[in-house]
């Protein structure tokens, strides 16, 4: 059974994320792990015991930023992303948030439209990367 739930775990984060976007998807290690983790609500959901998505909630005043989504290459299209997104939404509204904004790939937005995102500002490159801002009401 699939569990979602914030932790304190976050080496556990930090190895799947490092999975994801460092050896999957080529991002720079050094970038990874950045000062807003320390400052953040961190997600794990996992399948008997093992750690298979993460993401990662900050808050700025009312805004809630969602970040470091992601989930293990294997578990991919069955809907966890959707529910890891669900979960961020849920917990950013519980601690007061009025907003989610998240830097979604561009690929990926409209995944998160599915979710009730809407991008805004212009697109911008992340390590090569092209990525849309996208918010959502509370």
């Amino acid at each position: 059974m699939i569990m979602i739930e914030t932790t304190d775990d976050r080496q556990a984060c930090y190895a799947l994320r490092h999975e994801v976007f460092v050896i999957e998807q080529g991002y720079t290690a050094e970038g990874e792990i950045d000062a807003l983790d320390a400052l953040s609500h961190h997600l794990l959901a996992c399948d008997d015991g093992t750690p298979i998505a993460t993401a990662r909630v900050y808050l700025d005043g009312v805004t809630a930023k969602i970040g470091r989504v992601c989930v293990v290459s294997a578990r991919r299209g069955g809907g966890l992303g959707a529910q890891m997104i669900t979960a961020a939404v849920a917990l950013a509204s519980r601690q007061g948030a009025a907003k989610a904004v998240l830097g979604a790939q561009a690929h990926a937005t409209g995944f998160y439209a599915k979710l009730g995102f809407v991008p805004f500002g212009s697109p911008y490159e992340d390590e090569g990367e092209p990525h849309q801002m996208m918010e959502r009401v509370l």
